[in-house]
């Protein structure tokens, strides 16, 4: 027990050992160290074990302050340029908005409405497939003697973060009837056959309109699709100017993969048209070529939106420890 009480002196014990052999200390000296509460102690200078606090701060020792947190108007700012971020990553590489400026692709799409086109799987090398409403750039001067609208300062700065389309980028919207490989053909009203196969568009041709359009300026037809291509058509068929009467440019009508954008996959505006844009059923037949898409590929926008959003999300619960009571 003399060791302990030698290690747990106060100052002034040790000048009056000083110079002197440590003699071993009664029961009575080590009770008056643990407690620091006998009378013959000094009351100016606390023993050890009353003047150790939390972590072996003495009294006199300065407790460190928690971090003050930011307050909102000076964090403002910069969640405004991580979102502005974001959306610039998500608009070239995820998803990005398009405006419906035609009647088309009625009743599916109507003039007004907004989409929010999928741009991840293309990277991953997914191709159109049959049924899909893809948005693509204008592959051969279809869209002559449109003028595109002039948008305000608002609108413009809107376009460039991604929650509205650019005026200046000339895109068409349409359905996917046949791929790289397949024979497409209309005769009479119809229906659209695909490698000999009818289609049942009954769900998604305007009302009062026929699969094909009796004329002589494309409406009938027999083509077949390169790889590297697709054939397009718009849903509203006797008021879509598409890869029908398109066959006269350099593709003869037929749109190159590479010039695709995007699957469009939800209507997101008007709040009351929201929906999925799913391919109807009647592309679930065999047509005898091209493999069905990965439906990994399907889920790929969706996963990494939320796991892009996972890091954010804690980053912004991360707040300073108070202060701890002493």
């Amino acid at each position: 027990m003399g060791d302990v009480a030698v290690g747990a002196r106060s100052g002034h014990d040790g000048e009056e050992h000083r110079g002197h052999p440590v003699e071993a200390a009664d029961p009575a000296a080590d009770d008056t160290v643990t407690s620091g509460s006998e009378p013959g102690a000094r009351e100016d200078e606390p023993t050890a074990g009353a003047s150790a606090g939390p972590g072996g701060q003495g009294p006199g020792d300065s407790a460190p302050q928690a971090k003050k947190p930011r307050s909102f108007w000076k964090e403002l700012p910069i969640l405004i340029g991580i979102a502005l971020v974001l959306a610039l990553l998500i608009k070239t590489f995820l998803v990005q908005a398009f405006s419906i400026p035609s009647a088309s692709m009625n009743d599916t799409l109507l003039e007004g409405d907004r989409v929010l086109v999928d741009k991840l799987t293309p990277w991953f090398g997914s191709e159109p497939e049959r049924g899909e409403v893809v948005v693509f750039h204008d592959p051969d001067n279809w869209l002559a003697g449109e003028e595109p609208p002039t948008p305000n300062a608002f609108q413009t700065a809107l376009s460039w973060i991604g929650l509205m389309p650019s005026a200046e980028e000339k895109d068409l919207i349409k359905r996917v009837i046949g791929v790289g490989g397949d024979t497409v053909e209309c005769k009479g009203t119809g229906p659209v056959k695909v490698n000999g196969k009818p289609l049942d568009e009954e769900s998604y041709v305007y009302p009062g309109n026929t699969p094909c359009t009796v004329d002589d300026t494309g409406g009938q037809f027999k083509v077949t699709i390169p790889e590297g291509y697709i054939w397009v058509m718009g849903d509203h068929r006797q008021n879509s100017r598409d890869s029908r009467y398109n066959q006269a440019d350099r593709h003869h009508g037929m749109v190159p993969v590479d010039e695709v954008v995007g699957r469009a996959i939800v209507k997101a505006w008007p709040i009351n048209r929201w929906g999925t844009l799913p391919v109807p059923d009647t592309f679930d037949q065999n047509f005898g070529t091209s493999a069905a898409p990965s439906a990994a590929l399907t889920v790929a926008p969706q996963s990494l939106a939320l796991l892009g959003a996972v890091p954010l999300v804690l980053w912004r619960r991360r707040r300073p420890a108070p202060a701890e009571t002493r």
